[in-house]
């Protein structure tokens, strides 16, 4: 459900000025119930890691029909596949049904538009109560950089895709930026409650909008997306599917909520990466890169391509990084079997140039690299770093700036 609409707005960018920046997403069950904490209206569920506890679960909820949902960290789980062939990772079924579904689902891989063709592994599902929802809206709250502040994004139609709706009736969604000092006006919550379009209790809708903006402010979060927000019979808002997202700059107050990071869901080179307070984004070309600075690093992947290469990933070792960093960095690279070349671009400032060619010798020698390494130093220490690799007797290719190193490393692979 994490729409791109939401996640445009705070979408993880790397930084020039700090180490990894990885903001932590947590699954629906664990949003409900933060949700819930929260004063917000959630549907009774039940989270299951067994085929056992989800039979046991669906017998507590004690219906007929219940809603079996896959636990990923990615949106499109409704029209999403599984490997196995099952269609869809969400389904309302027959209770009897229950242990027939949980058996595909659970140690199954979904896979859907927003997960990437390699899916994501189901190790939990929810069992959730059905319910009577009559009408369906679309809500979120994110940080706007416009507006340098939070932004409250709703619309009267829910429960699909918002990208859709984004274009072709932009004018149903309305955004209300928030004052962060002061929260949400009377006048703010009563826009958001008639722009959703809600027919029940006005009061009583703004009072769950204003518990969802105060989670978001009390949880550090950096993004709250409900779809849909929904409606029953007696007009009563519920949240009855949501994604929440937490700026990891808050961990060291936000510990109960991190110690549920979910790291089977990610990338785990990105995982390892974040251990050494590195930055690191996998991408899907030959040549690994080994930056200091995101915008070196941009520019490194760049001129690899117009010199007819592909980067394997970004890599960002920051301004502070140690000889044993350096190496994890190379140990990181060199997980991805597509790597066929690594280039080391350093300008040297705060980063010194003899510490990153220590890293480079070590690695080289600890790891045993098989593919070739390019290296470009320049700025402080740039000297000492130079005679560092040449006295290492090892095959290393030197590059004077860095439209050569981007020509060598794509002709070392050639």
């Amino acid at each position: 459900m994490l729409s791109s609409l939401a996640r445009t707005a705070c979408r993880r960018a790397p930084s020039a000025s700090v180490g990894a920046v990885r903001y932590l997403n947590l699954h629906e069950y664990q949003s409900a119930q933060i949700m819930k904490d929260a004063g917000v209206t959630v549907p009774f569920g039940i989270a299951a890691r067994t085929v056992e506890e989800a039979v046991a679960a669906a017998k507590e909820i004690g219906d007929d029909q219940v809603v079996i949902k896959s636990q990923i960290l990615a949106g499109g789980r409704g029209l999403g596949k599984f490997t196995n062939g099952l269609q869809g990772g969400v389904h309302i079924i027959n209770t009897s049904e229950v242990e027939d579904y949980a058996s595909k689902m659970l140690g199954g891989t979904l896979v859907t538009k927003q997960s990437g063709p390699a899916g994501k592994p189901v190790n939990t599902i929810l069992l959730a109560k059905k319910m009577d929802l009559k009408k369906e809206f679309y809500f979120a709250i994110m940080l706007d950089r416009a507006s340098q502040g939070p932004i409250i994004i709703a619309c009267s139609e829910g429960g699909t895709s918002i990208e859709d709706l984004a274009e072709s009736s932009p004018e149903k969604i309305i955004k209300v930026p928030v004052d962060i000092r002061t929260g949400p006006t009377e006048a703010d919550i009563e826009k958001v409650v008639d722009g959703l379009g809600a027919s029940g209790d006005k009061t009583a809708a703004g009072e769950q909008i204003r518990a969802l903006y105060n989670m978001f402010v009390d949880n550090d979060c950096t993004m709250v997306e409900v779809n849909p927000l929904a409606e029953d019979a007696d007009g009563n808002l519920i949240a009855a599917d949501a994604k929440i997202g937490f700026d990891d700059n808050a961990e060291f107050r936000q510990k109960a909520i991190f110690e549920q990071r979910d790291h089977t869901q990610e990338d785990p080179r990105e995982v390892a990466a974040g251990k050494w307070d590195l930055n690191y984004i996998g991408l899907d070309g030959s040549i690994g890169c080994m930056v200091n600075g995101a915008g070196l690093a941009m520019s490194t992947m760049d001129i690899i391509s117009l010199r007819g290469g592909s980067p394997a990933n970004f890599l960002d070792v920051g301004g502070s990084a140690n000889v044993d960093q350096i190496k994890a960095a190379f140990e990181i690279i060199t997980t991805d079997p597509a790597v066929k070349a690594i280039l080391v671009n350093i300008f040297g400032g705060i980063m010194k140039c003899d510490i990153i060619a220590e890293g480079i010798v070590e690695a080289s020698r600890s790891l045993d690299l098989k593919v070739p390494v390019i290296v470009r130093l320049e700025g402080t220490n740039v000297e000492e770093g130079k005679k560092i690799l040449e006295d290492s007797g090892l095959e290393l290719i030197t590059a004077n700036d860095l439209d050569d190193a981007a020509i060598k490393a794509v002709a070392s692979i050639a």
